[in-house]
């Protein structure tokens, strides 16, 4: 099964312009990447949808809003 990295979960955040809750983003992530689909960032790897979205939130990647979160360009790491 191939991983997908984190970092195109980002994007596709800032890509759709919304701000999402915690349950809305994971059923974004099931849409667009598939419900069986496995995630990995510069430091974990083998997650859920709901273990990605809880990992992002830990590192500080969503950025609060009104309504939910979204992120920016500027909290994915680029090394």
């Amino acid at each position: 099964m191939t991983s997908i990295h984190g970092h195109a979960v980002l994007t596709m955040m800032i890509e759709s312009g919304e701000h999402y809750s915690e349950s809305s983003l994971e059923k974004a992530i099931h849409t667009r990447f598939g419900e069986t689909a496995r995630f990995h960032t510069c430091s974990a790897e083998n997650m859920t949808a709901a273990e990605l979205v809880a990992f992002l939130k830990a590192k500080g990647k969503f950025i609060p809003a009104e309504k939910g979160f979204s992120t920016s360009e500027s909290k994915i790491c680029r090394h």
